[in-house]
């Protein structure tokens, strides 16, 4: 991976929507060679999609939280399955330690976030920390 497929790296993170064009003329780059880039970037698992970050605040999940989980109470393919499953998890983290995962999960109030600890307390010890601010909500990533 070279500069210029260090930079597309850089850009697409910033904005996905961007057109070729547009990151041809930024990179200054003819645009086939630009588009022949991604695709090798692609192909390669480097860019693995192309997304859109949401606003949770902006439709209606008010309240994030950081679950660790330890102590399974069930076999781990069941509690995988079940996070899997549970809407209000956006992530989920098997770790090494003391703590077996960690969740990020978000959740409109008070009330959601009671139920989902509810479903979550049958699969293990749950300690639940609810976010107050991110000051690095999302990073760039270069090589």
């Amino acid at each position: 991976m070279d500069l210029i497929d260090q930079k597309i790296i850089a850009l697409i993170q910033e904005d996905a929507r961007i057109t070729v064009s547009e990151l041809s003329k930024l990179l200054a780059l003819s645009r086939p060679s630009t588009a022949e880039r991604l695709v090798r970037l692609q192909e390669r698992g480097i860019i693995e999609a192309f997304t859109a970050r949401i606003s949770l605040p902006a439709i209606g999940r008010e309240i994030m939280l950081i679950i660790q989980v330890s102590t399974l109470k069930v076999p781990i393919q069941e509690f995988e399955a079940m996070v899997q499953q549970e809407q209000a998890i956006i992530e989920c983290h098997r770790v090494t330690g003391e703590v077996s995962y960690f969740l990020k999960a978000a959740v409109s109030d008070m009330n959601g976030m009671t139920m989902l600890i509810d479903r979550l307390i049958p699969f293990g010890n749950i300690n639940t920390s609810t976010v107050l601010t991110s000051p690095v909500p999302y990073r760039v990533i270069s090589p």
